[in-house]
Parts: structure tokens; C-alpha cells; sequence
């Protein structure tokens, strides 16, 4: 078997890699098609100041980059947001917890956004009663009202919105996160209600107990095949792929994109769990995992609609902190998914995070660091999300 084949193998058997490679792939002989990436360079001179906020709010945080937000402008100065159901993560995130959540980072950036204009942004959430615990309809999420208002005051996060990418790499192990990065995370989601945690390298037992139920939480996400297989589904190969959907998790390695042409890339099935390519790439996170000098959390009171909206907002708000320090995010939902197989991991971060159920939900933990820079995901641009003119 050649090197080439080899490495083809350990590539493409997991969702490991696919995660890894999602941000841009940097070195990599296939490019990311600057049409995918255009909205990050702004949205420039847009003439309609909705369109122009739109503009920021699509470069939210989305789980597995779905971009589920669509957007009606049909009344003057006001924004309606509503849920795509066709972007859902049924398999991972069997109730929408997460999707509320990436709405809630869209309605963040949107805000700030808005503050750059001179505008405040009313938002009204699920302004006709929001969904049952159980799954989304085509109710509304928010009603956004923009009026212009010398009293509102820019925040200074707006700065890192064109600069904030989740990165997936090996971090510098060496390199704490500084106490005042710390702090300015912490700071950014005041007075949200909800507790706001973190641990570093000066705790080193507690980063052992963190890293061991993310990577078990991780093996099991690996070896379910439906899991793998909602993975698969939003799965871009290559350039082309990549440009045409501008969304999903994008894959340019060369030699997946070889094979995927000449058909020995199957992505109608999952994996073998003990393939080669499958622990391989078990081994490949567990390097990721010793390497990250800190973690942090999110724990809500409570984990209705609402509160999961305000957790991705505050959560949005975090990132760009981080980001304003130049401390790189990963984000650790395996645990925190509340499909069977995740039974474990889901009670154990639960205990480690003193966050019994049903009284108090942890909404987010992730994973933070110094890492080389990587370039953004690919986003859709804002007429793709807009119904109505």
C-alpha cells in the first residue's frame, strides 16, 4: 500500500478530520474559492442599513456551519428571523439546542452591528410564543426593530467580528491563556444570568478530567454511524463543492479531492469504528486535547428557548473577547449533546462542572488557546438568507 493511499485512509474515515480540516486547510495545493469567502471582507458601501448589519450577522458562529438563518425584510426597518428547518442537526442535536444557540449568535453580532450604525436594535424574541422543548416550526425567533439613536454606544467587539474563526488546530501547550484574557471573557458576558467558568494550565488535575471526557465524547461521536453520517451530509470535497454551497464543513487535502473524483472517496457510509482511519483520528484529537492549555464553560439556570438564544449571544461575546486577545476557540459540544450514546460523557462534564440536571445546563465548552491563525469558513452571503425583499 503506497503513502498515498495511506494517508488517503487515515484522512477520510472519521468526522475527526473533517472538524480539523474545516477552517481553510492552510498549505493545502487546493485553495478556498474566494467567492466562499467573500462576506468576510465586509459588506462595504450597502445602501439599505439592514443589509448592511445582515452583512456581520452572517458571520456568526454556526454549528457545523449550517447557516440555518433566514431573514424577511418585507416591512421597513425591521428584520423578522426565523429558523431554516431544512438545516438542522436531527442525529447530534436532537432537540435544536445548538441551532437556538447559533441564532443566538446571529442576533449578537446583529446588535453590534447596529451599534456601528447608530441604530438600536429592539429584539423581541419569538414574538408568537417560542417552540416546545422538543423540536422548532416556522414561528418566528425574533423581531428585530432598528431605530436610529444618538444615544446608543458602539462596542468596541465590533472590531473582531471580521477576525473571529473557530480553529480546530494543535494549540501552543506551553502558552497559557493570560489572567487578563481571562477576565475580558468573563467581562464580555456581563449581566447575562448565566455562570461563567474556566480552568488553565496552573490547574493541571483538572485539565487531565477535561481532556479525558471531551476525548471519549469525541470517540463516541466517531463511532455512531448515523453521527458520522449528518457529518458526511454537509460534507464539501473540494474547491468546487466548496464554492457551490458555501456552507457545511469544508475538505480541500488534495488527495481526498483526488479520490473523490476518481470515485474511492464513499461517503454513502460510515467508517469501520476500528479502522485504522478511525483511530487514527481518535489518536489525532487526543493530540489536540493535551496540547490545549485551557477550557472554559457556560452554565445556564434552566435551558428553555430563551435562554438558549441568550447563551449563543453570550457565547458570540466570549469568542470575540478572545479574539480581541488573540486566544483561539474551539467549541465542545460532543458532551454536551443529548443523543443516548453521549450518556457518559453528557453526566460526567455535568458533575466535573458542579451542573446538576434539570436545574442548570451547560450550553457551551470549548477548548482555548494559542494557535497559528487560520482563515474563515465559507459563508452565503446575504441574499441567500433573505425571503423578501
Amino acid at each position: 500500500m503506497n503513502e498515498s493511499r495511506r494517508r488517503f485512509i487515515r484522512v477520510v474515515g472519521s468526522t475527526g478530520v473533517i472538524f480539523a480540516a474545516a477552517p481553510t486547510l492552510a498549505g493545502c495545493s487546493q485553495q478556498m474559492p474566494e467567492a466562499a469567502i467573500e462576506p468576510w471582507k465586509g459588506p462595504g458601501q450597502e445602501a439599505d442599513a439592514r443589509r448592511w448589519i445582515l452583512g456581520y450577522a452572517i458571520l456568526a458562529p454556526h454549528s457545523h456551519n449550517l447557516q440555518s438563518w433566514i431573514v424577511d425584510l418585507s416591512k421597513p426597518d425591521e428584520i423578522l428571523l426565523r429558523c431554516d428547518l431544512e438545516r438542522l442537526l436531527p442525529e447530534t442535536d436532537p432537540y435544536s439546542r445548538q441551532i437556538m444557540m447559533s441564532h443566538g449568535t446571529f442576533l449578537e453580532v446583529l446588535d453590534i452591528a447596529a451599534r456601528e450604525r447608530g441604530l438600536r436594535a429592539d429584539i423581541t424574541l419569538f414574538p408568537d410564543g417560542p417552540f416546545g422543548p422538543d423540536k422548532l416550526d416556522q414561528r418566528p425567533v425574533a423581531r428585530i426593530r432598528l431605530t436610529p439613536d444618538a444615544a446608543v454606544a458602539k462596542d468596541p467587539l465590533f472590531a473582531q467580528i471580521l477576525k473571529r474563526h473557530t480553529n480546530r488546530s494543535l494549540y501552543d501547550a506551553g502558552r497559557p491563556v493570560p489572567a487578563e484574557a481571562w477576565k475580558a471573557m468573563a467581562d464580555a458576558v456581563k449581566p447575562n444570568p448565566l455562570r461563567f467558568g474556566f480552568v488553565g494550565a496552573d490547574r493541571p488535575d483538572a485539565l487531565k478530567q477535561h481532556r479525558a471526557i471531551a476525548a471519549e465524547a469525541w470517540r463516541i461521536e466517531l463511532v455512531t454511524p448515523r453521527t458520522i453520517m449528518e457529518s458526511f451530509k454537509v460534507l464539501r470535497v473540494g474547491a468546487g463543492e466548496v464554492a457551490k454551497h458555501r456552507d457545511g464543513l469544508s475538505l480541500l487535502d488534495p488527495t481526498v479531492v483526488l479520490l473523490e473524483r476518481v470515485g474511492l472517496f464513499d461517503r454513502s457510509k460510515a467508517p469501520a469504528p476500528d479502522s485504522s482511519a478511525t483511530t487514527g483520528q481518535i489518536k489525532d484529537f487526543g493530540k489536540k486535547l493535551d496540547s490545549t492549555p485551557g477550557f472554559l464553560w457556560m452554565v445556564t439556570e434552566g435551558n428553555d428557548r430563551v435562554t438558549q438564544v441568550n447563551a449563543g449571544r453570550a457565547y458570540t461575546r466570549v469568542q470575540l473577547a478572545a479574539t480581541a486577545h488573540g486566544v483561539s476557540m474551539q467549541p465542545l459540544q460532543q458532551a454536551l449533546q443529548e443523543y443516548p450514546e453521549q450518556a457518559g460523557p453528557y453526566a460526567g462534564i455535568r458533575r466535573l462542572l458542579d451542573a446538576p440536571q434539570p436545574a442548570q445546563t451547560v450550553q457551551m465548552w470549548a477548548r482555548a488557546g494559542y494557535a497559528p491563525p487560520v482563515g474563515p469558513a465559507p459563508r452565503r452571503g446575504v441574499a441567500a438568507h433573505v425571503v423578501r425583499a
